[in-house]
């Protein structure tokens, strides 16, 4: 997908997208570009000329008034100019043959009554053979009201493919079932069946996509899940009534409807699935994902049979492409295998998706949500050396790691006592820009500042504090600096300490008081144990000051230790003895007015 370029590919799953997404809008801006200018396109220089490989011609040929010119316009997919060349042949009392009329239904009814365009043309399907259902093409987002959906693009009241619709001197099967189909797509499913009840009082008979479409309209147009299933039943035995033959996605459309239906899905879904097997019509990824969707929906009830059952099939095959849902499957089973906490089941899949060409139905997006569920399975079960196998040779080849991954590695190297592992981590979160992240870095601190390891480990440890340290101060355009909590400061000081970096180590303790924060007893011995380490009895007295300034408990302990464990000169211990004096002087004074009282 990306340049083999170090330099080039992408460092995180923001700009993974934005490179895929960028090659894309080229590849649009060039088919653009040769449809509005195909003028600068016409020339043939290559030898042998290979038609396939040259532009198409786009702009209509034929002039004038005339059915031929409304077919070309029509076969175009010039959407205005379509309806506009239809309403003049009208006017000038030119007949439209019926096989015309219907094929300007089919553009209509597919963009919608809007003009064709690039995104569009995307999606766009061959509408004069028989063996597509528009409503298909383009799932339904979201149920606002009975018998609509939420589309881009909606059906509006009284638009062209209605209009020409009615003023049809006569309609056949075709005519009625393109309606329908159109209707469906665009979100309003309640006229789709009205309009289907209209084809039955007509005598006609709908085809195969027809009811494919009626079937997915069924949940906007029935509100309770046995009503809903009783609607699908009707629309099935119609089917045996007229003699239509169900086909793959008539199958489909019904699990997809099965969804949602409630307990009522997972009670009929497998008797459709034997229907299918009596058919012998071989399920797509689609079928399996509308199965694995139902019983593995509701948490807490997960009968781990149905998937393996369902792995057992998938891995005998190599899928191609049937239904717009089959991209679907590999995310919705690996979450399947994750709500499981079944490893072996993960790796199935895994195997199963890099058979053949199935790895094509990972897109960029469900590619990096599919391996980050594969991932955070293997660090919760697998072994370390395991896990860390995989994230070499995953990150950043085949997926990048999201915060929670970093979250779930950093919590398998603690619960393994690997934490040596820790700055390689941290570089890859750098690299991956979650260097700003305050839930990341206050467990990476927390894990590193919580025992003592080797000083070469420590010294790591300490150049990473220092980078997390330049990422709470760095400052840029709209980017205001990090807010330090008294936690982060600490483990810092701590990691500063262990290193014998003393002076960053006060540093950080100053900071602390900065947000009238209390050095904790950890800070205050690594402190001290980092200036005994380094000889520096002058920046132990200075801990000593403030312990006592803060009226600290552990001043007199610390104090105690200065005194035992640093060579002092007089000027030095005439200085502890001022501190001594301070406080108790203060203790005094206290004691006095207490009397007083």
């Amino acid at each position: 997908m990306f340049q083999d370029d170090p330099f080039l590919m992408p460092r995180n799953a923001a700009s993974a997208r934005l490179f895929s997404l960028s090659k894309e809008s080229g590849r649009n801006a060039a088919k653009y570009i040769i449809k509005q200018f195909p003028q600068y396109f016409d020339k043939t220089f290559a030898e042998p000329n290979v038609p396939c490989l040259m532009p198409e011609i786009l702009t209509p040929q034929i002039e004038g008034l005339s059915e031929e010119a409304l077919k070309e316009r029509i076969h175009l997919r010039r959407v205005k100019d379509s309806v506009d060349l239809f309403d003049r042949l009208v006017q000038a009392g030119t007949p439209v043959s019926l096989e015309t009329t219907n094929s300007l239904l089919d553009l209509l009814c597919f963009y919608g009554d809007g003009e064709s365009t690039p995104e569009k043309e995307e999606e766009k399907e061959d509408l004069e053979e028989p063996g597509v259902n528009a409503s298909e093409q383009k799932a339904p987002k979201k149920q606002s009201q009975r018998g609509s959906q939420s589309f881009d693009s909606r059906w509006r009241e009284n638009n062209n493919a209605e209009r020409i619709f009615k003023i049809m001197p006569e309609r056949n099967a075709h005519s009625y079932c393109t309606m329908i189909r159109g209707m469906v797509k665009h979100g309003a499913s309640a006229k789709a069946y009205d309009m289907y009840i209209d084809l039955l009082n007509e005598r006609h008979k709908a085809d195969v996509h027809t009811f494919n479409a009626l079937i997915t309209a069924v949940p906007y147009l029935k509100e309770r899940f046995l009503e809903r299933w009783e609607l699908a039943k009707v629309f099935l035995n119609h089917m045996a009534q007229q003699e239509v033959q169900p086909n793959l996605l008539t199958f489909n459309a019904l699990l997809k409807t099965l969804r949602r239906c409630g307990g009522v899905g997972k009670s009929m879904s497998l008797l459709v699935i034997k229907e299918m097997e009596a058919l012998d019509i071989e399920p797509s990824l689609a079928t399996y994902d509308h199965l694995l969707f139902i019983f593995y929906k509701d948490v807490g009830s997960y009968p781990s049979g149905i998937i393996s059952e369902v792995l057992d099939d998938v891995e005998k095959r190599s899928f191609t492409p049937q239904d717009p849902d089959d991209a679907n499957f590999f995310a919705t089973a690996m979450q399947a295998c994750c709500d499981l906490k079944d490893i072996k089941l993960a790796c199935r899949l895994n195997k199963a998706m890099e058979k053949g060409d199935n790895w094509k139905f990972l897109d960029v997006d469900r590619l990096n949500a599919y391996w980050s569920k594969f991932f955070s399975l293997l660090c919760m079960m697998e072994q370390i050396d395991v896990v860390l196998k995989w994230y070499k040779e995953m990150s950043p080849s085949v997926f990048y790691p999201t915060p929670k991954n970093i979250l779930d590695l950093l919590q398998a190297l603690d619960a393994a006592n690997h934490l040596e592992v820790i700055p390689s981590v941290w570089e890859d979160m750098k690299q991956l820009g979650f260097n700003r992240r305050h839930d990341l870095l206050e467990e990476l601190l927390s894990l590193m500042s919580r025992e003592q390891h080797p000083h070469e480990i420590q010294l790591a440890f300490a150049k990473c504090a220092e980078d997390i340290k330049a990422a709470h101060e760095q400052t840029g355009r709209e980017q205001a600096p990090l807010e330090w909590t008294g936690h982060a400061l600490g483990s810092v000081a701590v990691l500063f300490s262990r290193a014998g970096r003393t002076q960053d180590a006060w540093n950080m303790i100053e900071r602390l008081q900065q947000i009238n924060r209390i050095p904790t007893d950890q800070v205050m011995n690594e402190f001290l144990d980092c200036a005994k380490q380094t000889n520096c009895p002058d920046e132990a007295i200075k801990l000593v000051k403030l312990a006592a300034s803060l009226d600290l408990p552990s001043s007199q302990r610390l104090k105690s230790r200065t005194e035992k464990e640093f060579e002092l000169s007089e000027k030095q211990k005439k200085t502890l003895e001022s501190i001594k004096s301070d406080s108790d002087s203060s203790d005094s004074d206290s004691d006095s007015d207490s009397d007083r009282d």
